[in-house]
């Protein structure tokens, strides 16, 4: 699935990452423990996470994760934005829960890592 299908699923709002629209996604985890994150090793893998915090992008980025999805209509900081802009991560920004985004990702193909 591409970014810019994960956007639209998701009622999201896109924030970086318009140059990865076409990117595609397989799986996808979801979490608030960043240190969970950090065990999961994957290709073309989505982060869903209620976790707005410079944290969140800096794992993603040692984690090779193309795309973060903040949960909840969680605002990020200017920081955050800038660090994925630099790192090439698309960041999107949903009202859904974690639980309603991860189902109905799932339920449109992503695979979950376990």
């Amino acid at each position: 699935m591409k970014i810019k299908e994960i956007v639209s699923l998701t009622n999201g709002s896109l924030i970086t990452g318009e140059e990865n629209l076409e990117q595609l996604i397989e799986r996808a985890f979801s979490s608030d423990l960043m240190s969970d994150v950090l065990t999961v090793r994957s290709d073309k893998l989505l982060l869903l996470t209620g976790l707005v915090n410079i944290q969140a992008i800096r794992t993603a980025e040692m984690s090779d994760i193309c795309c973060v999805v903040f949960v909840r209509n969680k605002k990020v900081s200017e920081e955050m934005v800038n660090i994925a802009r630099e790192n090439r991560i698309a960041i999107i920004q949903t009202p859904y829960s974690m639980f309603k985004a991860s189902g109905i990702l799932y339920s449109a193909g992503i695979q979950p890592v376990y």
